[in-house]
């Protein structure tokens, strides 16, 4: 009897820490909206945020969306052959390059770069107390470093994104025409006659919510870090993790909504 109560009691004690965390995440990101939409503004810190969100991010967004156009195009082809649907390939390249790969990738690949790189800096000006010489100055951290990485983040994803359709698109092309020998102008006719604005628009409206989850969950553990290094390194840790997971949760909630 008391092993079980001991069990029921370590149960509910991490429920109450899960809906802690939960709401605390809740209010954290609804201060953060509050801050994005109020001023004051920041422009050099939003227009630096900008570049190294979005500008610094466009090679390794870039090189893995031509190389998943690539594949999915090979692979596609590998699998088609057998029923002869080999015309079928710029279909099905374009729809889910556009619908998911694009801001599923991109949005995890940003997440690791970046998502690692905002909670890192905000957990070290945790652990120096820099936030809290903010607060004394009476300046708003929300305001000062949580909200231009959020709004940043949510503005550049979606321009990233629409690169990476570009790119993956071509890298189906490449390898359908020079590698299995398809009509170069049928190829990409067929692509655009059967992509629909839709199919874009969904991919840029995930790609929006991907870049509020990754700066705000970088934001959020960075600003909730705990001492020393290792509060660091579990931060960034935590960053990464946490905004792959609820990437991959909302990716299938949005597309529920756009294609049930």
């Amino acid at each position: 009897m008391k092993f079980i109560l001991n069990i029921c009691q370590r149960l509910g004690a991490r429920l109450l820490d899960f809906f802690e965390v939960m709401g605390r995440l809740i209010l954290f990101a609804l201060t953060a909206l509050k801050d994005v939409l109020l001023p004051p503004y920041y422009p050099r810190l939003i227009g630096s945020q900008l570049i190294n969100i979005g500008y610094y991010s466009l090679t390794v967004v870039g090189l893995t969306a031509l190389f998943s156009g690539m594949v999915l195009a090979l692979q596609s082809y590998t699998g088609f052959a057998r029923f002869n649907a080999e015309s079928a390939i710029a279909n099905v390249v374009v729809l889910s390059i556009t619908r998911e790969l694009a801001p599923v990738l991109a949005g995890l690949m940003v997440a690791g770069r970046i998502g690692a790189s905002i909670a890192a800096e905000i957990a070290t000006m945790r652990v120096t107390e820099q936030i809290d010489a903010m607060s004394t100055l009476k300046v708003n951290p929300f305001q000062y470093l949580i909200a231009p990485r959020v709004l940043a983040g949510t503005i550049m994803l979606p321009f990233l994104v629409f690169i990476a359709d570009i790119i993956g698109v071509f890298g189906g092309f490449l390898v359908a025409v020079y590698v299995l020998d398809f009509n170069a102008f049928a190829y990409i006719q067929q692509t655009w006659e059967f992509v629909e604005f839709i199919d874009v628009a969904s991919g840029l409206v995930k790609a929006a919510v991907f870049g509020f989850i990754i700066t705000l969950m970088g934001c959020y553990c960075g600003y909730y870090s705990g001492r020393g290094a290792q509060g660091v390194g579990s931060a960034t840790t935590n960053a990464v993790v946490s905004a792959s997971i609820l990437i991959l949760i909302s990716n299938y909630l949005l597309s529920q909504v756009f294609f049930s």
